[in-house]
């Protein structure tokens, strides 16, 4: 069995959690500059055949920290369903290397939310992606 990857510096374990954050996790979080930040530490798990971070893993991440935080933006905490992601990759990670995500909300209306997220490795952009959430009744 694996020992759990150590939390980035600055870091700690991410308070929130599902079944399927569970699965990819641990995710670890820390209050940044500019609001919440989600970092993931690559392992053999989330590879694909050629070695690197399967785009799917890589766009999960950026939906939970847009999710995350364009839901926290405004108190109480907006209920909100991803309606479209779109997601460019510009950048490979391999597996013992940490993501982190930050994102920059736009606008959480009651209706609609809008956000955009960047996945950083090594100091290096590897995603960008924007979100559009729909707002659940309450």
């Amino acid at each position: 069995m694996n020992a759990e990857p150590r939390p980035p510096p600055g870091f700690e374990r991410h308070d929130r959690t599902s079944p399927f954050l569970d699965l990819i996790g641990p995710l670890w979080s820390r209050r940044g500059e500019a609001g919440l930040e989600l970092a993931l530490t690559i392992d053999e798990r989330h590879v694909n055949g050629r070695g690197f971070a399967h785009g799917g893993v890589l766009a999960a991440l950026a939906d939970v920290a847009l999710g995350y935080a364009a839901s926290a933006s405004r108190e109480p905490p907006a209920r909100l369903t991803t309606a479209s992601l779109t997601i460019d990759y510009v950048g490979a990670v391999r597996s013992g290397q940490t993501i982190i995500a930050t994102v920059d909300v736009q606008r959480v209306g009651r209706r609609m939310a809008f956000a955009n997220c960047y996945l950083h490795c090594g100091g290096q952009r590897v995603v960008r992606a924007s979100a559009v959430f729909s707002a659940i009744s309450q």
